[in-house]
């Protein structure tokens, strides 16, 4: 998909979001200052990033490790926490087998540790939080969707917003104790007692779609390249258009 222009919105964002150009270009020097367990095989990591100069829900940021003997190793990140986390930042991540970075963080990183962080990177995915928007996640997919979820609550902005997120079972639904009313669960393995179990399907989009707001929805898709293709393929084939269909993939 790719960017353009989007229809005038009559939601204002309450104070401006910095997000420096130049600062995205310099790595800074973040410190390791807290870890929690989100499920069996993922983990948020909370970061002290005093340079830090803000960032939009979406983005992402370039992350570096550097050994002893010189070897780096450097992946791309989305930032799950909202921008007004002055100086600090977080990121969750799974545990992937064999994953030369996420191992270490999963068995060796703890508290006081430092790493490198350049960003944050690309504006196509950020939401400031000025229309209505439509999301949908699968995994740690919802990484960048619960920052815009966490910023539009620490606003309290009254623009629209819906969640849709897909996980195996309720143990493997990454931050479940933060949804509410605006999220739509989706288990596709195991699921409660009396919820149905099965990939996202038209209907479930349908109802996301359901009375739509003035100017419609901005939707945004983020997860592997088999639930992305997925994912706005119902969009459109219910009535979404093209060019308002943000995608982030992985994998």
């Amino acid at each position: 998909m790719t960017e353009t222009s989007l229809p005038p919105t009559r939601f204002a964002v309450p104070g401006r979001i910095a997000a420096s150009n130049r600062a995205a270009a310099v790595w800074q020097r973040a410190t390791l200052t807290g870890i929690r367990r989100e499920t069996p095989h993922a983990a948020t990591f909370r970061f002290a990033v005093p340079g830090w100069t803000g960032h939009l829900p979406g983005q992402h940021l370039m992350l570096r490790l550097r050994a002893a003997d010189g070897y780096t190793a450097q992946r791309h990140y989305s930032i799950a926490s909202p921008p007004d986390d002055a100086g600090h930042i977080e990121l969750t991540l799974d545990h992937v087998e064999g994953g030369e970075v996420s191992g270490w963080f999963h068995t060796v990183a703890g508290p006081g540790d430092e790493i490198e962080v350049r960003g944050p990177l690309s504006g196509f995915f950020a939401w400031p939080g000025d229309r209505p928007a439509l999301l949908i996640g699968a995994g740690s997919g919802v990484v960048p969707l619960i920052s815009m979820v966490r910023h539009r609550r620490a606003r309290r902005l009254p623009v629209p917003l819906r969640l849709l997120v897909s996980a195996r079972s309720p143990e493997e639904l990454i931050y479940a104790s933060e949804y509410g009313a605006e999220t739509t669960p989706v288990f596709t393995r195991a699921a409660p007692e009396g919820t149905p179990v099965g990939r996202m399907s038209a209907a479930h989009v349908a109802a996301l779609l359901a009375d739509p707001p003035d100017g419609g929805w901005e939707a945004y898709v983020c997860g592997s390249n088999a639930f992305a293709e997925h994912a706005s393929r119902l969009l459109v084939a219910a009535g979404q258009p093209v060019d308002r269909i943000r995608i982030e993939r992985f994998g």
